[in-house]
Formats: C-alpha cells, structure tokens, sequence
C-alpha cells in the first residue's frame, strides 16, 4: 500500500466501540453475522464461477474493460474479488475487516473508478450472489434471512468504502490548497523581493550605482532631523571632476564613463555604512557623512580620496567643496547643498587659476 495510503487509513481508524455503533445502525447484528456464516460452503463450492461471470459482466462497461485490460491486473483484481466475497461469508466482521474495506474505497480512488462504476459492481456483486442463495438454499425462511443480512453487511460495506474515498478526496483537495497557498506565499515572497530590487534599481544611478539625486533632499532633511535629535554635526562633500569635458573630448565618452565608475568605486571604497554617496549628475558628486565634522571629511576627502583614486588613474583631479551644519545650529538641506556648491565652486575657480597660472 502507498505510504499516503496507509496515512490516510491510521488517520481514519475506527475503534472497536465505533464499529459496532455502525452496525447496530444498520440493525446488522450477531444473529445476521450467524446466517452469514452458515452459507459460506455454499459459496465456496461457486465461488470461480461466480468470480468469472462478475468480471464478464464488468468486462462489458467500457471504462471497467480499459482497467482490466491486461491478464496481471485481471488475474490479481479476480483473486481480491475471489476473497472479498468469501470475506462477506466470514461470519467475522472485525476491525481488520473494516481495515480491508476502508483499503478498497483508496484502491478504487487510486485506479480511477468512480463512485458510479463501484455501486454499479456492488449491485451485479448482490444479484449474482442472490441468485445463486436462491439456488442453493430451498428453505425460505432461511434464505430470506441470509439475503437480508447480506443486503446489511453490503450497506455497511458501501459506507466504508465511500467514506474513505470521501476522506481521500478531501486529503487531495487539502494538499493541493497547502500547495497553492505555499505557491502563493512563494510568489508574494519573490513579488516582494523584484518589488524592492526595482525600488532599489529606482534609487541607483544606472552607470555608477550610487544613488540618485531623486532621493537627496529626502535623505538629507531625514538625516539632519536625526541629528538634532542627538546633538550631531552633519557634513555634506559636493565635488565635481575637473576637466571632464576633456576627458570625454580626447578619450571618447566611454572612457569618460569608465572614470566616472573609478571615482563612484573610490567613493565606496573610503565610505562609511551609514555614510550616503550619490551621483548628482553629469561628472558632479554629493556626499552626506552623519556624525562627521568638516575637518574630518576634509582628510578623508582631501587625502585618503585622492589618494585611492590615484590607484586607478594619476590624472584625476577634483574640485571639492564641504560643509557642515550642526550641531549648534542647522540648516535646511537646500541651504547645505547650495553652501556646498558654492565651495566646490570656488575650488574648481582655484583649480583653474593654477592651471593657468602653470601654462604662462
């Protein structure tokens, strides 16, 4: 028996106290089980015969004939057949005789035979075995009295076996319900995810991967409201690359993109975790640093940048401006980032005085 099977049938056991609950609802009693018995050796002796023309007449429903078309499926479905007839004339109905009927109700479920063709069966099973009772026993009263006990025994047979191809079904519907609502949750779960790579997609520069000016002002206003709160400084870096447009005139834009991703690495590379880096446009950067002060980002930013970025390329020189606002006083986020310009504007001023003044 399958292991799904055999699960379904521990979660289904009936209990001795059960059992005969459901006999005496059928009034099938000891006397019945009796009368039962005391026909069996006449079953027995047509019992072959009896098998044979059950399955000929099964043999003549198409969708019966489709199951039992090869000879081991036939031989095997004869002699379950053989012993569950002469299991009616036991005299003996147990709970390992309600086990084997409960085994029936997931056999047919298994094999694909609907309730229709199985109560189909049962009825050509009960005329055959009425006629031949009545072949076989002359005493009325007697024979009245087993065929009633077998109209009973073959009831409480119908109830068990459709009770467990009721319970399979519904143990079906079930898993597949546990399958869909994992599947959903799956699907929520990588809906979500792509959700927050596509916001997080929305927030990067496509070209550096820094994030995008979209999100500055935000970031900054949320960021110095953070540190009023604590009493911290805050400091914003604005700088652009000089001569850039050269760059892209004599290497090719390119290449002038493959020096705006040198600098957006060496960005990363000396930042801090909480530190939040953006490209503000064309070859131009901004820098917030919560709980730093100007002189700290002027090192970081005047030495160790420079000096990171020298390992990619010696040519590089940027224009920096740097402003802090805080902790004594704090400034909107437009006026850090116009004050920060404005320094870096003034460097790059510097920056092309002495350009001038080396090429005289």
């Amino acid at each position: 028996m399958m292991q799904t099977d055999k699960t379904l049938l521990e979660q289904m056991a009936i209990t001795e106290s059960d059992a005969e609950r459901r006999k005496s609802l059928l009034s099938f009693s000891a006397a019945d089980a009796a009368w039962l018995a005391r026909c069996k050796p006449v079953i027995e002796r047509k019992i072959d015969a009896l098998v044979d023309e059950f399955y000929e007449i099964q043999a003549r429903i198409p969708e019966i004939a489709q199951l039992i078309n090869d000879a081991d499926t036939s031989k095997r479905l004869r002699e379950a057949q053989r012993n569950y007839i002469l299991d009616l004339f036991s005299g003996t109905y147990d709970l390992d005789y309600i086990s084997n009927r409960s085994g029936i109700g997931l056999v047919h479920k298994r094999i694909g035979v609907s309730p229709r063709f199985y109560l189909s069966a049962n009825h050509s099973l009960k005329c055959l075995l009425a006629k031949l009772i009545n072949e076989a026993i002359p005493d009325v009263s007697m024979r009245q009295a087993i065929l009633a006990a077998l109209d009973k025994l073959l009831l409480f047979d119908i109830t068990l076996v459709f009770e467990t191809y009721i319970r399979s079904l519904i143990s079906e519907i079930e898993a597949e319900k546990d399958k869909s609502e994992t599947y959903a949750r799956t699907l929520e779960a990588k809906v979500r995810e792509r959700t927050q790579q596509l916001e997080e997609m929305a927030r990067r520069d496509p070209l550096t991967g820094l994030l995008n000016t979209r999100f500055l002002s935000e970031t900054l206003e949320q960021t110095i409201k953070s540190a009023q709160r604590r009493s911290e400084p805050v400091t914003f870096v604005y700088f652009d690359i000089d001569d850039f447009k050269k760059i892209n005139d004599i290497e090719g834009h390119q290449r002038g993109d493959e020096v705006l991703r040198l600098v957006s690495d060496a960005i990363r590379k000396i930042s801090r975790a909480e530190d939040c880096c953006f490209r503000y446009g064309g070859d131009e950067f901004c820098i917030i640093l919560p709980n730093c002060r100007e002189e700290q980002a002027s090192e970081i930013y005047a030495r160790r940048f420079k000096e990171v970025l020298e390992q990619y390329r010696h040519d590089i020189s940027l224009s920096i401006g740097i402003f802090q606002t805080g902790p004594d006083h704090y400034d909107e986020p437009e006026v850090v980032i116009r004050c920060a310009d404005q320094k870096m504007y003034e460097a790059k001023k510097a920056f092309k005085l002495a350009r001038q003044s080396s090429d005289v």
